[in-house]
């Protein structure tokens, strides 16, 4: 860890604070902006600065995993919230703090928002419908439709090269993986079973995708000829990822003895190697930098309800504040692509909120991911 360019940092850090009140446009529906809710605080346990984004009087998440929330750029972010009274996206500008409406749904699925690679567009589900927009332009398109007495299931991922996305199924106990391919709409069946899917994630740089099967995970190639059970570590598996590189899964293993720590681990499916990166403060969620050299996690731990950073290098962590969530795995921490900044996700002002913090003077700036 060294230090990063604190002076920018700050400049970032003021821009969210306006100097005139910003009023909502006498528009309705999606386009519409809304003033900055932005308030910092001093963290009562570290006096790390920490900036809740959104209002908790409303519901506000990030998107799930499995997608991504911030731009390249590290200039805005998207996200659902029901401020409107149901849920829909909305685009989180950094330097003035406003949201701005960015659909107009019936059935609007939280978890499913997502940027695609080039940041122009983002995707998401309006019940069994699946569509992109513009950022900018919120122009419109439906590219699939689900069918045959399915509704979605649990995940939307869209691949870094925004020509595929994977979802799941299901109908009763059945669920199928699909891969979707988003300039025509079809649709290629890749699994299908009695058990649990969910969670699909393309591989970076390859073409197969990781997925959760009855808590395992699986990883199935796009031409459906490789589908097979990873053999992580013993234990209960955790939430899982890809590396940046898309090289290995990183995944949180907490082991059989409730007496052992939660720890991350790293599994190479070309050489099936699997190995201890470190333990952790008994995480329940996680996520690398862009370059995979530090982790953001969050504790499950009653009495130590804390955000933290994890340097792999040296296997050791840095509390930066408490998230003090009712439910530690709502918080599910995100790096900004440069590295610089924190999200997460916590109800302890109200309803769930979404927050953040710089960590320049902790984390090495990267490169976004290509």
């Amino acid at each position: 860890m060294t230090s990063g360019p604190a002076a920018r940092s700050r400049r970032w850090f003021l821009a969210l604070f306006p100097a005139g009140i910003a009023f909502a446009a006498d528009r309705t529906g999606k386009g519409r902006v809304f003033p900055s809710a932005v308030k910092r605080f001093a963290d009562a346990a570290t006096e790390f600065p920490v900036l809740r984004l959104t209002d908790p009087a409303h519901t506000s998440f990030l998107p799930a995993a499995s997608g991504r929330a911030v731009s390249r750029r590290n200039n805005f972010l998207i996200y659902a919230s029901d401020r409107i009274g149901s849920f829909e996206a909305f685009h989180l500008d950094f330097k003035t703090g406003q949201s701005r409406q960015l659909t107009e749904s019936s059935d609007l699925d939280p978890a499913s928002l997502t940027l695609f690679g080039e940041d122009r567009d983002f995707a998401w589900f309006d019940g069994n419908r699946m569509f992109s927009a513009g950022v900018s332009s919120l122009k419109t398109r439906e590219h699939y439709e689900i069918t045959d007495g399915f509704e979605r299931g649990a995940g939307l991922s869209v691949s870094e090269d925004s020509q595929h996305a994977a979802i799941v199924e299901k109908k009763g106990t059945t669920h199928r993986l699909q891969l979707i391919h988003l300039s025509s709409g079809n649709a290629v069946k890749l699994v299908e079973c009695d058990e649990e899917l969910r969670d699909p994630l393309p591989r970076p740089r390859r073409a197969s995708i990781l997925y959760r099967r009855a808590g395992a995970v699986w990883l199935a190639n796009y031409d459906g000829r490789q589908n097979y059970r990873l053999k992580l570590a013993e234990g209960e598996t955790g939430p899982a990822t890809w590396s940046p590189d898309g090289r290995s899964v990183l995944y949180l293993n907490y082991p059989s003895d409730p007496h052992r720590l939660h720890n991350i681990r790293e599994f190479i499916p070309d050489t099936n190697e699997d190995r201890m990166i470190a333990q952790t403060s008994q995480y329940v969620g996680f996520a690398p930098n862009t370059d995979a050299s530090v982790f953001v996690g969050a504790s499950g731990s009653k009495a130590s309800p804390y955000v933290l950073l994890l340097v792999r290098a040296v296997q050791r962590e840095m509390t930066l504040a408490e998230h003090r969530a009712s439910d530690p795995k709502m918080v599910a921490p995100i790096f900004s692509p440069n590295s610089q900044r924190v999200f997460f996700t916590s109800d302890r002002d109200g309803k769930p909120a979404i927050y953040s913090m710089s960590v320049a003077k902790l984390v090495e700036e990267t490169a976004s991911a290509n």
